[in-house]
């Protein structure tokens, strides 16, 4: 399961509006490879919800995951920071050993 921090729940929600999608859209996390450590996260609102797809909700926020992106993301939260030196969503995993500078990328 992920945990959605207030700010991060509060930042989607707007995001979800401006981008004109319905409740039918859920956030999807995934891990894919890729980046500088192997291993990178990907964000975005889709109405699809296959048998393979495990379905949470945190902070109101229902968070739709593929089984093998789960095993990466056991215990991850996602924060935002915004202002002017926010990096935007922010994944705090327990899982990675090592994380790169920019913190979208990350092995095992």
């Amino acid at each position: 399961m992920i945990k959605i921090s207030e700010t991060a729940a509060l930042r989607l929600n707007e995001l979800k509006v401006s981008e004109n999608h319905n409740t039918d859209f859920n956030l999807r996390v995934l891990v894919k490879g890729g980046g500088c450590s192997g291993l990178m996260y990907d964000l975005k609102f889709d109405n699809q919800i296959s048998d393979t797809d495990k379905v949470f909700e945190d902070a109101g926020i229902k968070i739709i995951i593929d089984k093998k992106s789960l095993f990466y993301l056991i215990g991850t939260e996602l924060d935002f920071s915004g202002g002017l030196n926010g990096k935007g969503f922010e994944f705090k995993n327990p899982n990675a050993s090592r994380t790169c500078g920019c913190g979208e990328s990350f092995s095992l």
